[in-house]
């Protein structure tokens, strides 16, 4: 590595998409960033931004095979702006894995023994590591000389203890099969739960905090002095709260049930559980804006929905506030924890002899900064923490690297 290479490039590849940024970590400066979606369909979209030259966006459209057309689209259009693959100051490519099990609990240089494992472990997130795969691969292949590192939204919640990972089946039998509760979004908690403790004007080590990651997909974690000891994903990312399309929770013989009774088969009822449930199986829409605006036209469906969505998040600040026994903070973060007011005001209301409550003026303004939404006289402190699982991603790689 050069004195002057400080860039790293993130790769966040998906079945049918590629999401990258360009950064320079001297001071997590972005560079460029960009999408690549729709790749092996005749038209795939390539919308890309360059930060660092102040231009506008480019978009461009047409077929792309494969990941490999896509990614030396995108390293084209770096070029173009100074910024290619080959220039001398990219120190690394940093990818987003969502499953690396046990074996991986920090940020991984990538090499073939290493990918080989990432491959073993698609069974248990066939969605999203073939994904991941194809990225490393395809990045690799661009610039096989460079460093590769795989950072993992299953390693920060690796640090859970064994009675809050464990699920209570027969030991053998979950241990054959890799069963145990793994959780996800983790670049995101990590992110959020130190810069809350920093709103805090407190290290990380100093603070317990509660993080409520709400997108369309959606996750809680109580983090105990930087180290996370329970989060409500689990063998999957469909376990715990109420999420756009997919249940969280469930009873687990309602799957015997639809099995029997409905006569469904195993795939039908996973495309219920993941993509036909959570707020889109309860009033049709999993857009928090929408049906917070049909429910100010009295829509009773999606008040029902907005309601079920919230008491699941009430029932897991509760359970995390008595696994960690003293709460610092809760943190709302993703899309709907950050823009969604009436969320926030909802999931803390009713909570004031458990030491929380939101300030009315201070929980509507909108900002991207970080900031407290509780009122002084707060036992707990209540913040909204813009998530950048991209600059965590950045910051693991350059940090590996130049260990």
């Amino acid at each position: 590595m050069t004195a002057t290479a400080t860039r790293v490039l993130v790769l966040n590849s998906g079945s049918s998409s590629v999401k990258y940024q360009l950064l320079d970590m001297t001071d997590g400066t972005r560079l460029a960033v960009g999408l690549v979606e729709r790749i092996g369909e005749e038209t795939s979209r390539l919308a890309h931004t360059p930060l660092a030259t102040g231009g506008a966006k480019r978009e461009t459209t047409g077929a792309m095979a494969d990941h490999a057309a896509a990614l030396k689209a995108v390293a084209a259009e770096l070029a173009a702006d100074g910024l290619g693959l080959d220039s001398p100051e990219l120190v690394a490519i940093g990818h987003r894995v969502v499953h690396g099990g046990l074996k991986f609990t920090a940020p991984t240089v990538i090499d073939d023994a290493v990918l080989k494992e990432i491959e073993r472990l698609v069974p248990v997130a066939p969605l999203h590591n073939p994904a991941n795969i194809i990225g490393i691969r395809t990045a690799r292949a661009l610039r096989p000389d460079l460093p590769q590192v795989a950072v993992f939204d299953t390693a920060f919640h690796t640090t859970m203890p064994e009675y809050a990972a464990r699920y209570a089946i027969d030991v053998e039998t979950a241990d054959a099969h890799r069963i145990r509760r793994y959780g996800f979004h983790g670049t995101s908690h990590a992110y959020v739960s130190r810069r809350t403790a920093a709103l805090l004007g407190k290290a990380p080590e100093e603070v317990n905090v509660i993080v409520l990651h709400l997108g369309n997909g959606a996750s809680a974690s109580a983090v105990r002095g930087g180290r996370c000891v329970d989060t409500s994903m689990g063998l999957t990312p469909l376990e715990g709260l109420v999420m756009g399309t997919r249940s969280g929770d469930i009873d687990p013989a309602v799957t015997f049930h639809l099995k029997r009774v409905a006569g469904m088969s195993v795939d039908e009822i996973d495309e219920l559980l993941n993509k036909k449930s959570g707020l889109i199986g309860l009033c049709g829409d999993n857009d928090m804006r929408e049906i917070r605006r049909r429910i100010d036209e009295g829509d009773a469906r999606a008040g029902l929905a907005f309601d079920i969505y919230i008491h699941r998040l009430k029932k897991y600040i509760g359970a995390y506030s008595a696994v960690l026994g003293k709460v610092d903070a809760v943190a709302f973060t993703a899309g709907v924890g950050e823009n969604a007011a009436p969320v926030r005001e909802a999931a803390i209301a009713g909570l004031e002899e458990m030491g929380m409550a939101v300030d009315a003026d201070l929980n509507a303004v909108r900002s991207d900064e970080p900031r407290l939404i509780s009122p002084e006289y707060a036992r707990v402190a209540v913040a909204v923490v813009p998530t950048d699982e991209e600059l965590e991603i950045a910051q693991q790689t350059y940090a590996l690297v130049n260990a």
